[in-house]
């Protein structure tokens, strides 16, 4: 009897201390979904249950934002699994070693990986209150890590605009400014990344710290929280067609589920919402997908709304929209997901074992061979998510040549990568590096090609049979090599120009105001061949500038770049040093154009790639004052892709930068924003004349959706020739392999066509492209260079900067900064 009523007083004590935790209305001082809350107020909301509720509710702080915004993460479960969390963890990660005997589901919530979406970290204060007040019982055989906002720069934007434009009351009038972001809106992280597919890739700071606690618990089940436009009803799993053919069928079986489970909720309040539509399991980097390649069971879920809904707007039907209400629908799957997973706790540690049991892939080793650097690039991305590479020995791999496109083999040493699918991260290694993704349905939500040779620029075979190799290697040690030959006896020295390292290493010497030459034709010297774009860099040059050699020598080991000294300019073969063939690089002013037009997607991508990845300044120009600017204050003006240029490219404009270029400048044009300079008479650039019964027209109607994809391309690769003779082409071979992500056709220019597809390029290598869209794109530009006055026009008509992964197209881009002149 006495242990029942100390059980009684335990149980009372506990029920009263959760019912004694505010609810986020309480603790904020407003009612939750009638204003938005400010990031952080929602650290202090989730600092306060924390402090509350310390046995249940643990925060970690995994993270800053570019911004100066905590990343943080709160663990939630009952006391007894709080305190063994850590045992719960590694349990769990015996699994994927096939010797785990765990009984604890984990499941991960992300909210607002997009900024303006913002109802989801509303709703993650009242879901989370919700599970320690009124849902404990979800929590006995559940471990919830519950990421309250993934992108606090893009939120907090959005919150601070809408505070400011927003009606006082709001007004549901969707044509109200409220209703109505601008340019710079709350999407996107600071250098306006799309976090939900940047997953795979992780170019941005959120994503590389994530990845760190990700790898840590690899979650059984994975939501990401979303929104979509404002008449759209709700969507959850399962998810659409085309699924990866590594999903396995219980991953399949379990969004059902899960879907079903939601359904019965949705169904019992009249909530509208639809499933298996739009949103496919396919495209690697999203927070559905990735994790679900890693064993989760990874899910989107869309209320409608996002930035254009505000705190209430009315739709197309004429009902009204709220915060309220759809905080609501959030913070009802949530809990939903939550409930579904304690009740298969005990089957979702069998299958997420079964997951990381071995498998039989078709391609047992990726074999890739070529430039250090670009190595180096591609095993820092491996490290980064745990996958685990080799070095190969010498012998001879046969197997799917990706340069060729057929079966062939490559001599291999100890600078050859290997990467094996036998291991843990297995799958996700087969869905990263396979030559070409198999689709279930060609209608897909994002691009169908993404493989990491094609993208990094390497000479790759996939190999049926593993290949041996070892973990430790006697590859070159660059901290060997003797930078004490850089000496005053010099008379110049000389670097390799092939990597986007190179270009890295040649911004931060013109950074520090050292002088730097180019070779514009191949020479050989000491018994060295040196290819186009060798940087030299002269004694005589920088005899005015202090610690030269010793700056000189600081930045060579920074960059790990091999510095070739030498003792004269007569050269053993080509042109000496002093010839009008070897000119001086310019330390080029860069601007940038953002605003209307520009996507800015496109535009951050510019700006994170000279920010952070070249370390170069720019200067960032914004459409609505860019009258008042004097362009000759500046070398180079780069026009991102986006919406039609034709307002900005007015006949005013268009005859202003003309003469800007013919007057020396250098205009970078990119995607959409070459079609109003393909329309002006006097330049070369022309849109190819396709006859107009060649291509299919586009049909009207949606369940005509099938004929239309015939005229798309989603995202493929294609395999390009390369002029590498032309500065724009300095440091490649001559293959490019190009990701276009649409059917805008140039004609070749008369004199300038650098990178171009022939009549026999037009099947991608990897991904779709419908068939009238491989007949439209049939010998056209791609990349290529207008010289125009004393100046010159870049036209980039593919993106090699896209999303900040494709590291192959980086040196073309810096090519296009340094070297064309």
């Amino acid at each position: 009897m006495r242990f029942f009523i100390s059980l009684l007083f335990i149980c009372t004590c506990l029920s009263s201390h959760a019912q004694n935790l505010k609810a986020p209305s309480d603790f904020l001082g407003y009612e939750l979904g009638t204003r938005f809350t400010p990031h952080h107020r929602v650290l202090d909301y989730y600092s306060y249950l924390s402090e509350n509720a310390p046995s249940r509710v643990r925060l970690e702080n995994y993270g800053e934002t570019n911004e100066g915004r905590p990343l943080i993460l709160a663990y939630i479960s009952t006391a007894k699994n709080m305190k063994n969390r850590e045992k719960i963890r590694l349990e769990h990660l015996k699994n994927t070693e096939g010797k785990g005997e765990p009984s604890i589901a984990i499941v991960w919530m992300s909210y607002n990986v997009h900024g303006n979406e913002s109802v989801s970290t509303e709703a993650s204060m009242k879901t989370v209150y919700e599970l320690l007040t009124h849902k404990e019982e979800s929590l006995e055989n559940t471990l919830v890590i519950v990421d309250p906002c993934v992108n606090p720069d893009g939120r907090d934007r959005y919150v601070n605009w809408y505070n400011q434009y927003k009606n006082s009351p709001y007004t549901i009038d969707p044509n109200s400014a409220e209703h109505h972001e601008p340019w710079l809106n709350g999407r996107p992280n600071h250098y306006m990344f799309d976090l939900n597919r940047d997953w795979a890739w992780l170019t941005q700071v959120e994503s590389r710290q994530r990845i760190k606690v990700y790898n840590k618990w690899l979650p059984h089940v994975h939501v990401d929280f979303h929104e979509q436009g404002v008449d759209s009803p709700y969507y959850f799993a399962p998810a659409a067609e085309p699924f990866h053919e590594v999903i396995t069928d219980f991953q399949r079986e379990f969004q059902t589920t899960v879907g079903k489970n939601h359904a019965k909720y949705f169904d019992a309040n009249g909530w509208f919402y639809f499933t298996k539509e739009v949103f496919d399991l396919l495209y690697p980097s999203y927070g559905d997908t990735f994790p679900t390649y890693n064993g989760s069971i990874g899910m989107t879920y869309e209320q409608g709304g996002s930035g254009s809904a505000g705190l209430g707007v009315r739709t197309g039907t004429g009902d009204t929209l709220t915060l309220k209400d759809r905080i609501l629908h959030h913070h009802t799957t949530g809990l939903s997901t939550l409930e579904i997973a304690s009740q298969n706790a005990v089957r979702l540690n069998q299958e997420f074992k079964k997951f990381y049991q071995p498998k039989d892939f078709k391609y047992k080793s990726y074999v890739l061979n070529g430039n250090p650097d670009k190595l180096k690039a591609l095993t820092e991305l491996l490290t980064k998510h745990e996958i685990e590479y080799e070095w190969a020995t010498d012998k001879t791999v046969k197997g799917f040549n990706y340069v060729s496109g057929k079966n062939g083999s490559v001599k291999t040493d100890n600078n050859t990568l290997v990467v094996n699918s036998d291991q843990k991260k297995g799958t996700l290694v087969k869905v990263l590096f396979e030559p070409n993704t198999k689709l279930s349905d060609s209608l897909t939500y994002d691009i169908t090609a993404w493989s990491l040779p094609y993208a990094y620029g390497l000479n790759a075979i996939a190999s049926e049979t593993k290949v041996a190799a070892k973990t430790t290697t006697d590859r070159n040690n660059f901290e060997a090599l003797n930078l004490e030959e850089l000496s005053s006896k010099s008379y110049a020295f000389l670097i390799k120009w092939n990597s986007f390292s190179d270009a890295r290493f040649l911004a931060d010497l013109l950074n520090s105001n050292i002088k730097v030459r180019y070779a514009q034709n191949p020479f050989v010297m000491d018994g060295v061949s040196y290819d186009r774009g060798t940087l030299i860099i002269t004694k005589s040059d920088n005899k005015n500038l202090p610690d030269f050699l010793d700056s000189l020598r600081s930045k060579a080991l920074k960059h790990q770049k091999v510095v070739y000294p030498t003792s004269t300019g007569f050269v053993d073969g080509g042109k000496d040093f002093g010839s009008h063939s070897v000119q001086p690089l310019k330390k080029a002013k860069v601007a940038l154009l953002s605003g209307k037009p520009t996507s800015t997607l496109n535009f951050g991508e510019i700006w994170y790639f000279f920010e952070q990845q070249l370390q170069y300044p720019v200067s960032v120009l914004n459409s609505d004052y860019f009258n008042t600017v004097d362009l000759s204050e500046y070398d180079v003006l780069i026009l991102p892709s986006g919406k039609p240029y034709a307002q900005f490219l007015n006949q005013a404009r268009m005859k202003s930068l003309k003469q800007w270029v013919r007057d020396g400048g250098k205009l970078i044009a990119m995607g959409s924003a070459l079609k109003d300079f393909a329309k002006d008479k006097t330049l070369q650039l022309k849109a190819k004349n396709i006859k107009k019964d060649s291509i299919a027209p586009i049909p009207i109607y949606d369940h005509d959706q099938r004929e239309q994809i015939k005229n798309e391309i989603t995202g493929a690769i294609f395999k390009t020739k390369i002029n590498n003779t032309h500065p724009l082409a300095y440091g490649y071979d001559d293959i490019y392999f190009s990701l276009k992500l649409g059917v805008d056709a140039y004609a070749y220019l008369d004199k300038g066509t650098v990178a171009y597809l022939d009549g026999n390029g037009i099947q991608p290598v990897a991904g779709f492209a419908g068939s009238d869209a491989q007949q439209k794109i049939a010998e056209t530009l791609v990349f290529g260079v207008e010289k125009y006055g004393s100046g010159q026009l870049v036209y980039m008509v593919d993106n090699p900067l896209f999303r900040g992964f494709w590291e192959n197209g980086k040196l073309l881009f810096a090519n296009a900064l340094f070297m064309v002149d």
